[in-house]
């Protein structure tokens, strides 16, 4: 697929109109995106604080895995994992940055039901990936903590390689069930959506199937494998605490806590959205669509937002490499300049 006819999937077709919501024409192969409903006059403004926050979440990711690839120091277990969060934080922003922006600058509300579905697959895509890293995030930090003395045996690169292959297996399995259970259902068009981009849960009330048989499997799913994830890390994270009850010396204590903040941080930023948005959209009819929205901004934008942000600041190993090549940078634009004869 070329770049022009990946873009031109996100366009406005000039098709027949066949229904009208919100003063928008729509055709009748297409979905509506909304952005913030009922505060169309003000999305010029609204645009500047969501482009700050996509900016955020491309530099700071971006940053975060251009330092662990540069600095040696940083080829370990927790880093590598970092790594594949910030690898996957940078897939689920630019999922969604063609129809966010598309809505809030441009007005380009429709997208068609192809575009549609390969959104879906990349958003939910995503998402389990993040699930799944935190997970094995959580299993690094039960090592590290439950069995220091085992930590550098057990987790070899062999042993990053096979869990990273195990985690894109999973994606897999779960990419092509999803693609095969979307590829014949029929959607009713020119319906209105509650967010900037496509979100099963939203999408599937409008299909010609049974909607509540459709969307209660996609939440069954969702909790079996996002749901396995998450008790897997609150399994951890009681046998961490444990541990970390029974060290006598409070300092060590703290420190063994200090390590696991970050990722308590990234698990809470990134589940208690989801399960918000998901029992929203799935059992409380009556919510607002802007509350929808809200929420799925929220959901989508705010781990790729925070992540980079928490580590770089509570980890002290990536604050000192991200100073290390700031002030190399800084050292080697004068040397050049007198190379130059500047």
């Amino acid at each position: 697929m070329t770049r022009s006819h990946f873009f031109s999937l996100f366009r406005v077709h000039p098709q027949p109109t066949m229904v009208i919501v919100n003063n928008t024409t729509s055709s009748s192969s297409n979905f509506l995106l909304t952005a913030f409903p009922g505060l169309e006059v003000a999305h010029i403004w609204i645009s500047i604080p969501v482009c700050c926050l996509y900016t955020i979440a491309l530099l700071g990711n971006s940053m975060i895995l251009f330092v662990i690839i540069a600095e040696q120091s940083l080829h370990k277990p927790m880093y590598y994992f970092l790594s594949m969060l910030s690898v996957v934080d940078l897939g689920l922003t630019i999922s969604t940055l063609p129809t966010v922006l598309g809505v809030l600058w441009f007005h380009s509300w429709e997208i068609s039901f192809k575009a549609c579905r390969i959104q879906m697959l990349f958003v939910h895509g995503f998402s389990l990936l993040e699930s799944s890293v935190l997970a094995a995030m959580a299993f690094d930090r039960f090592m590290a903590i439950c069995y220091p003395l085992k930590y550098a045996t057990v987790l070899t690169h062999m042993m990053i390689l096979v869990i990273g292959l195990v985690i894109c297996l999973r994606q897999v399995i779960f990419l092509f069930s999803m693609a095969l259970a979307l590829k014949n259902v029929s959607f009713h068009g020119g319906q209105e959506l509650s967010h900037p981009f496509c979100y099963h849960s939203d999408v599937i009330r409008y299909s010609y199937s049974n909607p509540w048989i459709s969307s209660f499997l996609g939440m069954f799913l969702q909790l079996y494998l996002c749901g396995t994830d998450l008790l897997f890390i609150l399994f951890s994270y009681a046998l961490i605490l444990r541990t970390v009850l029974n060290i006598v010396a409070p300092k060590k204590q703290q420190k063994a806590l200090s390590t696991c903040v970050c990722h308590l941080c990234a698990v809470t930023v990134f589940y208690a959205p989801m399960i918000s948005l998901s029992f929203t959209h799935r059992l409380l009819n009556s919510t607002p669509k802007v509350v929808c929205s809200i929420l799925a901004n929220v959901y989508l934008l705010l781990p790729p937002v925070l992540n980079p942000v928490i580590y770089s600041l509570k980890t002290k190993a990536i604050r000192q490499a991200v100073l290390r090549l700031l002030q190399s940078k800084g050292s080697r634009g004068p040397n050049v300049r007198s190379l130059t004869g500047g």
